[in-house]
């Protein structure tokens, strides 16, 4: 856990299980804009039915989630952050609450640090809610609290990477963006056998680019649901259901017995260990029930937060 924690304040990537792949506050060059390898191209029958089937069986099958009752980009937003790295059973009690003490952008970009982080408490991964606010704050300053609706205005907002924008954009304004988290490679992967290591960057700027040809005019936001839907509940990281998959006809994956062994993915380098001496001091007399803690830097792994003081031991 820490190390997931450490990761994220160092702005690097964070290992997917089966919720979304937390994104890089940091902006970076875009890889789309360097990759020189041609798009390959898939049968178009076969995309097509994937498309169609795909968003069909969403529209009779999507569960019936708070963040999909409405087309608020707010709401929207505050649902992706929480959904990284997050289940969505455990996300649906903090997203009510959430909502309900900040209902608005204006809300939330006054709020104390403090009264967020409490809010927050119990999902971890708390630079996702100090990302989420400094954001929050740049829309209530800089576009009057109206959550942008371009590319390129909503990419410049601290901790909204491609996956978020595309989230957003598609969702609450129904643009063709494309979506691609975790449980999407895992997806396209599959269907339409690819190989290629999905932990590589080029791989997700492959994928990006046949998520965005593959969205149904007018319904990008309803698809890019559906890819997801559909990652989450049927194509499973184990075990996938295939005989309740809409589009297991033109599978690839399955077609080649591959299913269980797609998507490719290289692991990551393992955590490096940290010992700690730690302290529990207890305050006598005038201070009797009281325990010394401390406030951790500005910035850096878990910045601002309380902690029993410590030192650091040799590995």
């Amino acid at each position: 856990m820490a190390e997931l924690e450490r990761q994220q304040e160092r702005n690097e990537p964070v290992p997917a299980e089966e919720g979304q792949v937390p994104e890089k506050p940091k902006k970076t060059k875009s890889a789309s804009k360097t990759d020189k390898t041609p798009p390959v191209e898939y049968p178009t029958e076969q995309k097509r039915f994937f498309s169609a089937n795909l968003l069909a069986w969403y529209l009779i099958h999507r569960r019936d989630l708070p963040w999909r009752r409405s087309r608020n980009p707010y709401y929207i937003w505050i649902s992706e952050v929480m959904l990284q790295q997050t289940r969505v059973d455990t996300v649906i009690p903090y997203f009510h609450r959430f909502v309900d003490l900040f209902p608005t952008v204006e809300a939330l970009a006054v709020a104390p640090e403090d009264e967020v982080l409490k809010a927050w408490e119990g999902l971890g991964y708390y630079s996702r809610a100090r990302n989420l606010q400094q954001a929050v704050r740049e829309v209530h300053e800089r576009y009057g609290g109206i959550v942008p609706d371009t590319k390129e205005d909503i990419s410049s907002l601290r901790g909204v990477g491609p996956y978020t924008s595309g989230a957003i954009l598609s969702i609450a304004y129904n643009k063709p963006e494309p979506a691609v988290d975790g449980n999407v490679m895992r997806v396209l992967s599959r269907y339409f056998l690819i190989e290629d290591d999905i932990a590589k960057p080029a791989a997700r700027v492959g994928m990006e680019r046949l998520a965005r040809d593959l969205i149904p005019e007018g319904s990008a936001g309803d698809f890019n649901q559906a890819l997801m839907e559909l990652g989450a509940m049927v194509c499973t990281p184990r075990s996938p259901q295939c005989l309740t998959c809409p589009v297991m006809d033109h599978c690839s994956g399955r077609l080649a017995g591959r299913e269980e062994t797609l998507p490719v993915k290289s692991k990551a380098k393992p955590p490096k260990p940290e010992r700690r001496l730690v302290a529990l001091i207890e305050g006598e007399g005038q201070n009797a029930g009281r325990i010394l803690i401390r406030q951790r830097p500005q910035e850096g792994l878990l910045a601002r937060m309380w902690e029993l003081p410590h030192v650091e031991l040799p590995a």
